[in-house]
């Protein structure tokens, strides 16, 4: 039976990608990854475009930004089907995630949804680096040392829920925060902790900026892609 591989291929930085994936990637004949928003190419097919060869085949695939259920299972099992057709003519199939594939990955629903249409279908994973460890590089820091605790909140929609890790780790990292920035900030505050909290927003992309120190910065207007990185102890 032909195979699905899952390449991550990092977070901006071409170069990030594992020799490993590099290899998978090179010698894949079909590379499906997500398709980019109005007609821009997405950020794994940006990432891995300079590898790529005139030869292979890009299978952009169509997976919603949105939080319905049911709108995202559909997505899932369209791409699925298409990602099938190829896979059942005896053909693998390599598919470039962003960042890390077994964290917060599309991939994970796409492997799922495939095998669950045919049970037959192998897949195989290859690690890579993902946004967290990816910021803390770019901020120069480790992101956990000794014994410290570390809790990440892929999203955050009520505060509470970063009082409970604030309480709980002496490391905390945010993803998808940015529209709750303002109140994040008051509570920092509150806790004085804004000089031990930093942003990089599209970390090891080109267009990367970072934070540092945020105790005057309560206006910053963040793109979807930014990690905060707080510390406590």
């Amino acid at each position: 039976m032909s195979k699905l591989y899952g390449v991550s291929v990092g977070t901006g930085d071409p170069e990030l990608i594992t020799v490993k994936g590099l290899k998978c990637l090179q010698n894949a004949n079909i590379i499906a990854f997500p398709e980019g928003i109005r007609g821009k190419q997405g950020i794994a097919q940006t990432i891995i475009t300079p590898w790529l060869e005139s030869h292979q085949t890009l299978l952009p695939l169509k997976f919603p930004y949105v939080q319905d259920e049911t709108e995202l299972t559909q997505a899932w099992e369209t791409a699925a089907k298409t990602v099938l057709t190829y896979l059942q003519n005896g053909e693998d199939v390599t598919f470039a995630c962003e960042g890390d594939i077994s964290f917060y990955s599309t991939f994970t629903y796409l492997a799922q949804t495939v095998q669950k249409l045919d049970s037959n279908v192998v897949i195989e994973t290859i690690p890579g680096v993902c946004s967290p460890m990816a910021a803390a590089a770019e901020l120069g820091i480790p992101l956990t040392t000794r014994s410290q605790r570390l809790m990440i909140l892929p999203t955050l929609y009520h505060l509470e829920e970063l009082e409970t890790a604030l309480n709980t780790a002496e490391v905390v990292v945010l993803m998808k925060f940015s529209s709750l920035y303002p109140q994040i900030w008051e509570l920092l505050d509150k806790k004085g902790l804004l000089a031990s909290s930093q942003i990089v927003e599209k970390a090891t992309m080109p267009d990367q900026v970072v934070y540092k120190d945020l105790r005057n910065m309560d206006q910053l207007k963040l793109s979807y892609f930014s990690i905060m990185i707080i510390n406590h102890y």
